[in-house]
């Protein structure tokens, strides 16, 4: 089953299009994304169709920021009903754990997490989707979406620190600073938000505590709905950890609060393994990393949860059955 998304994500892509003379509608047929996609937020999409659109959007147009400028509208009111609880929560950080727990209620294909160390608050974003595809644009749209939605809402008490990215650079980088304001930085480990941890603990004066039971209740009625099979758990630990190099069936398991066997029961009853999920998260990214030809091999491998290079290059060749330079040749 394809993984889906609120249309929602495509809020001003007409409008956009336009304005870089694109034809948005006949772009969305192409990508058999139906017409009523690009006017109703709530029609639920196929989030790998979205990509593609995205990507060929900003190669077709020559408009390489395409996902920003799509970005540079938006609010949190295109989280549909999600964001009034984002909005009643008393705190930033509260409306950060909000975000991260129930983004799956807006996207199954977007991966949040949060964490702290060193003063800091990182807040990753991951798009997890059924095949290897080139993501930038979703990316740069997904980062942006957030920034511009917590500058909004909480205005002059939203400080981000740093932006990071894990793609390279476009020549112009201004356009960058423009739009989020702080430092942006590319070819990092990964794509996101830092903040400083006493800005997100700031009281939100208009939360209103009555408000967030009722929305917290009817929002906690559609999260029970959601069909979470124990491999799209596991898929979704392995995207998260993977980069700590310290991601095992072990791991997983500890992080479900189960053991090992439990996890491999209930991934044999549904006709997987640890391993292929594994290998089908690795393939699935390495494609992304390796298209940045500015971000060393040794770094790929580390981000794929290698001990070694080599490891990484044998793995690579039995899984594509060739070298990474080889692969680079064959989609110049």
């Amino acid at each position: 089953m394809p993984r889906l998304i609120r249309s929602a994500v495509l809020t001003n892509y007409v409008e956009v299009a336009k304005a870089v003379g694109l034809d948005p509608y006949g772009m969305a047929a192409e990508f058999r994304l139906p017409p009523v996609s690009l006017t109703d937020p709530e029609v639920k999409v196929s989030a790998a169709a979205v990509g593609r659109l995205l990507e060929e959007s900003a190669a077709r147009s020559g408009t390489l920021d395409f996902g920003l400028r799509l970005a540079d509208q938006r609010t949190v009111a295109n989280l549909g009903t999600l964001a009034l609880l984002v909005r009643e929560q008393p705190t930033i950080r509260r409306a950060l754990d909000v975000l991260v727990g129930y983004m799956f209620l807006h996207s199954e294909s977007l991966l949040l997490s949060m964490h702290e160390q060193d003063g800091e608050v990182i807040l990753s974003l991951a798009i997890e989707v059924e095949r290897p595809l080139p993501i930038r644009q979703g990316v740069e749209l997904g980062v942006g979406f957030l920034h511009r939605s917590l500058q909004r809402l909480f205005r002059e008490r939203w400080k981000p620190q740093a932006i990071h990215f894990t793609h390279g650079a476009l020549a112009n980088k201004g356009t960058y600073r423009k739009f989020f304001g702080t430092d942006v930085l590319f070819n990092q480990d990964f794509n996101g938000i830092i903040c400083a941890t006493r800005d997100i603990d700031v009281a939100v004066p208009m939360a209103d505590a009555r408000m967030l039971r009722y929305v917290q209740q009817y929002l906690d009625t559609l999260a029970v709905r959601r069909n979470a099979t124990m491999s799209a758990i596991v898929r979704e630990c392995i995207y998260t950890m993977l980069p700590s190099g310290l991601c095992s069936a072990n791991t997983v398991a500890a992080r479900l609060g189960v053991d090992r066997r439990t996890v491999h029961r209930h991934l044999a009853h549904e006709g997987k393994t640890f391993s292929s999920i594994m290998d089908g998260v690795r393939v699935e990214l390495v494609t992304r990393y390796i298209e940045n030809r500015n971000r060393p091999l040794a770094s790929v491998a580390e981000l794929l949860g290698f001990s070694a290079l080599s490891a990484f290059s044998r793995w690579f060749r039995s899984q594509f059955g060739c070298s990474v330079s080889e692969w680079r040749t064959r989609h110049d």
